[in-house]
């Protein structure tokens, strides 16, 4: 199942914002010119009282008075009216749109739906009582939350490179959620959080789970470690459900950071989140989109997430009248097949260094983690 509606694209920050919606409008015109568009469900939009289940009353408030143009003078301090996350009319419907969607798909699979695929949602740094990082409202949460209060165990799983922190620190107490996040390190990147010696809280010790990367990481490096780091977890834990982040910033022409994945290894990634579905949450798993600011990348990699989703041969070429008319549109070229050419960037000269490196960090988060995951 497929969870969309037009309106995703009101989440709009303005012209110039990384964040924006002609991400969306890029991979639904391609999708439709490769012929594979499959009529999506329209969800409704969150309820005020849904969006409450997770974030405070006075954040809400805040979110509401600047979509009217009403502007509190302590904006900033619920991080509102930021250079990352300014405010904008019809913000809080816009917010609770997104929310709605990936809420649906939470409520799909209580319903007996096995694969959920959100096209839009991910805001994962939005806190308790502030929102962050391009994030109002914390789609992903608000809808773990409904599937715990439902009697599931949830994973999430976070392949943004930024970690995955307002999602992390909301269910920091809770022992029926486990967060994983892969990411670029925090001390190079943001949010600055996502240290191995993060791990839970009360009972959700042990349940939270961060592996910062170091800068230049390839696709070797990063497969090595997410192939030993999340089958492990899942089998200790054994959830009923996945929850996954599927941001596409990990690429190595994002611009925010500095990881070099490539759609090869987005393909290899996304093949082995389905089949840890299958082994470890009995098939079990929604995903949302996220980061991701190349739109050549973003694009070309959710495409990918969206035929292996639905078990579709991959395209070799892009459409060419798709192409030309986002090359025109955008004034830039793009990339023309669905995958990177080989040899798409220099040579990184301290990828056996930088491999070692996050080898080594696994080490030590599976030390520090063994001991009350596998209680």
């Amino acid at each position: 199942m497929v969870i969309y509606r037009e309106e995703y694209r009101l989440y709009n920050f303005g012209p110039g914002h990384p964040f924006s919606p002609v991400r969306l409008e890029m991979l639904t015109s391609l999708l439709k010119a490769l012929g594979v568009w499959r009529e999506p469900l329209s969800p409704p939009e969150a309820t005020r009282e849904e969006v409450l289940t997770v974030h405070s009353e006075r954040l809400v408030k805040r979110v509401e008075a600047a979509s009217r143009g009403e502007l509190y003078p302590d904006l900033p301090e619920y991080g509102l009216g930021t250079g990352d996350t300014p405010v904008f009319p019809g913000m809080d419907r816009a917010a609770r749109i997104l929310v709605g969607g990936t809420l649906e798909g939470a409520r799909r699979i209580l319903a007996g739906e096995r694969r959920v695929l959100q096209l839009g949602g991910g805001l994962h740094h939005a806190q308790h009582d502030r929102a962050s990082g391009f994030c109002v409202y914390n789609d992903l949460s608000v809808a773990i939350r409904h599937l715990v209060r439902s009697g599931l165990r949830v994973a999430y799983l976070d392949l943004d490179v930024h970690h995955g922190d307002g999602v992390q620190w909301i269910h920091y107490e809770e022992r029926e959620v486990l967060t994983l996040s892969l990411h670029e390190s925090g001390r190079y990147l943001f949010p600055g959080t996502g240290q191995v010696y993060e791990l839970g809280r009360g009972e959700g010790l042990g349940r939270k789970l961060n592996l910062p990367l170091e800068p230049f990481t390839e696709d070797e490096g990063y497969l090595e470690v997410f192939e030993a780091l999340v089958p492990w977890a899942l089998r200790a834990f054994r959830p009923d459900v996945l929850v996954v982040q599927a941001g596409a910033d990990a690429h190595f022409l994002d611009p925010l950071a500095d990881l070099l994945l490539t759609t090869r290894a987005y393909e290899r990634l996304f093949r082995r989140v389905l089949e840890y579905a299958e082994a470890y949450a009995g098939g079990r798993v929604l995903f949302t989109l996220g980061g991701g600011y190349s739109l050549d990348a973003a694009v070309r990699v959710w495409a990918l997430l969206y035929h292996l989703f639905h078990g579709l041969p991959l395209p070799g070429r892009l459409p060419e009248g798709w192409r030309e008319h986002w090359e025109a549109r955008l004034g830039q070229p793009l990339t023309p097949t669905l995958h990177d050419p080989e040899g798409a960037y220099p040579e990184v000269p301290r990828r056996r260094e930088i491999a070692a490196y996050n080898r080594r960090t696994l080490e030590r988060l599976m030390e520090l983690a063994a001991p009350h995951l596998l209680h």
